[in-house]
């Protein structure tokens, strides 16, 4: 391919085909493809020992795959000038804990081959961004988990990538520092900047990520925005206030089931609710209210596992695309 073409492409993560096999039998990866946009965030996501972070040690070159084609920033996987421009916080990260949260982040800034005379100012802006200010001349061997998970942030920032790849970022971190990490992957997504997420925290990666994947067993079952991995599981609760066993069988045939005393009308038709809604009233009921509701994306991996996610789910209020603005 021409290295100019293949520069301009729009997928800042272009994976195909990846394989990883463990000894003899271990099968990590069974033909993985994935493709994440610029400017995007994306979430991986799956259940434990499904393959994600080999994945991501695999792009980022710490695994050799039994194959893998594709490219990450333009370029093929492993090229030296585009990994100097990804930032990464790897799972389970740890840094020496002798250096102060100032000294490990100039020397990453160092490692990146930040001018000497800019990195102090890189460093303090960092940590000032990730909370990190009032500890950054105190040794790293008395910080907290959530402390080193913001540590870790800062680290991969420090080379100003355009593409931020974050094992497992919020592990062990408080619900403020949480939200405050969102806040900051949602600030690098307006900067431009790409950034690949892997957590198992589903109910964070619907709050910031523009497509998810869903990898099982080393293959992904689902991929694409969270209105389209949940477009299926819309429907309709429709509460009322006075009985409506008498036109029940009205409601069914309409397409609506009765489950706990409410009307539940499946699909995004807004014209056979109004349909509902019009034989309801035709017949004296009064509604007390309509409401759209769609499963969470932790229904959604359940069902893509190859559980049951209408059996004791509870669907989560309106749409997923309001919840994350």
């Amino acid at each position: 391919m021409d290295p100019a073409v293949t520069e301009m492409t729009n997928w800042a993560v272009d994976l195909i085909d990846v394989r990883k096999t463990y000894g003899k039998s271990i099968d990590a990866l069974r033909g993985v493809n994935i493709q994440v946009g610029r400017g995007e965030i994306f979430g991986l996501l799956g259940p434990n020992g499904a393959g994600k972070t080999t994945l991501v040690k695999i792009m980022m070159t710490v695994v050799r795959p039994n194959h893998a084609a594709g490219t990450v920033l333009g370029r093929p996987l492993g090229h030296r000038r585009k990994l100097a421009k990804i930032g990464y916080l790897p799972e389970n990260h740890r840094f020496p804990g002798y250096l102060t949260g100032v000294q490990l982040l100039d020397f990453y800034a160092a490692l990146a081959k930040a001018p000497r005379a800019a990195r102090r100012a890189e460093t303090t802006q960092w940590l000032e961004r990730v909370g990190m200010g009032a500890w950054a001349d105190t040794r790293i061997r008395k910080y907290s988990k959530g402390m080193m998970q913001r540590l870790g942030m800062a680290q991969s920032l420090m080379n100003d990538p355009e593409l931020v790849v974050l094992d497992e970022p919020t592990d062990g971190v408080d619900p403020v520092g949480r939200r405050d990490i969102r806040e900051l992957l949602l600030e690098l997504k307006r900067q431009g900047k790409t950034v690949f997420l892997n957590s198992h925290l589903l109910s964070e990666l619907e709050m910031v990520c523009d497509r998810v994947a869903i990898l099982i067993e080393g293959m992904v079952a689902r991929q694409g925005t969270l209105s389209e991995l949940t477009e299926h599981t819309l429907e309709y609760h429709i509460r009322c206030v006075d009985d409506f066993s008498s036109v029940r069988s009205k409601v069914e045939e309409l397409g609506g089931k009765v489950e706990d005393g409410v009307i539940v009308l499946p699909g995004r038709d807004a014209n056979k609710v109004n349909t509902m809604i019009d034989a309801l009233r035709a017949a004296g009921i009064t509604i007390e209210s309509v409401e759209p509701r769609r499963f969470s994306l932790e229904d959604v991996l359940v069902e893509a596992i190859g559980g049951d996610n209408t059996a004791g789910a509870t669907p989560t209020p309106g749409p997923i695309e309001q919840r994350r603005t």
